[in-house]
């Protein structure tokens, strides 16, 4: 006896996505599943969202004297209301800035001024070079400095990394440590992972703001990351500018800048 061959009729499906009558019908009868929703509008919610949050944030990080250079763009209201916001922060900042340098330690104080204080906050040790060709230590002796001056509710430290720790080899500095609740928490050798000899402030609030020593929102975060932003659209922009007003000069010009 002859195997029952198959009744079903085979459904022509060329593009399931498509949007044609015929696909709409084959959908009504549950044969291709639903045409997942179209991501624009998601894109453009988010995008308006996007918007809406600039323009809520767009005093953030902004100190007294900004603000005050936007009184006649801005709601008084508004803009009363930042300086109040700005004055708090600024107050509590000084009460807990209880620092403001660098310490330099010794070992014998290594314990006290590191280990244990940092189960009060974090605290950031920079094992220096020895050697007075190191200069990435160099630099990020400076940047210490700088940190220690701006973040006064941060502690700084500084020792020689061969006094910390004998036989310490000098390749390996500088070597940042950061301790909390008397533990290390973050270690960098060297500042290649943090960009060489280009390691800048920004780096360095990067890390306060990774190990939680500050908050992303913190002003002096802020107020530096907009600055780099504004200084590269003005670079990208002045470059256009320059490329344009360079336009028709032949090589031998272009060759001459570099002679």
């Amino acid at each position: 006896m002859a195997a029952p061959q198959d009744q079903r009729i085979a459904v022509p499906i060329d593009d399931p996505n498509a949007d044609t009558e015929w696909n709409d019908i084959l959908r009504k009868q549950g044969v291709i599943p639903e045409r997942p929703p179209s991501p624009t509008p998601m894109i453009e919610e988010a995008i308006l969202e996007g918007r809406r949050l600039a323009h809520e944030n767009r005093l953030e990080g902004k100190d007294l004297d900004e603000l005050d250079e936007l009184e006649d763009d801005e709601d008084e209201e508004f803009l009363e209301q930042y300086r109040k916001k700005r004055m708090a922060e600024l107050g509590a900042l000084q009460k807990k800035a209880v620092h403001g340098s660098v310490y330099p330690i010794s070992k014998p104080e290594y314990q006290r001024e590191v280990t244990d204080a940092s189960k009060n906050g974090p605290v950031f040790v920079n094992l220096t070079s020895a050697m007075g060709t190191n200069v990435e230590s160099k630099i990020l002796t400076e940047l210490w400095r700088q940190a220690a001056e701006e973040y006064g509710d941060v502690k700084f430290c500084e020792i020689r990394a061969s006094q910390a720790i004998e036989n310490y080899p000098d390749r390996n500095c500088p070597t940042i440590l950061v301790y909390k609740d008397g533990d290390i928490v973050k270690q960098i050798v060297t500042l290649m992972t943090m960009g060489g000899v280009r390691t800048n402030m920004q780096n360095v609030d990067s890390l306060l703001v990774e190990v939680g020593a500050v908050p992303e929102s913190d002003m002096r975060v802020v107020k530096r990351r907009r600055a780099a932003e504004d200084a590269e659209e003005e670079r990208l922009l002045g470059g256009k500018t320059i490329k344009t007003g360079t336009a028709g000069r032949n090589d031998d010009d272009d060759d001459s800048d570099w002679d």
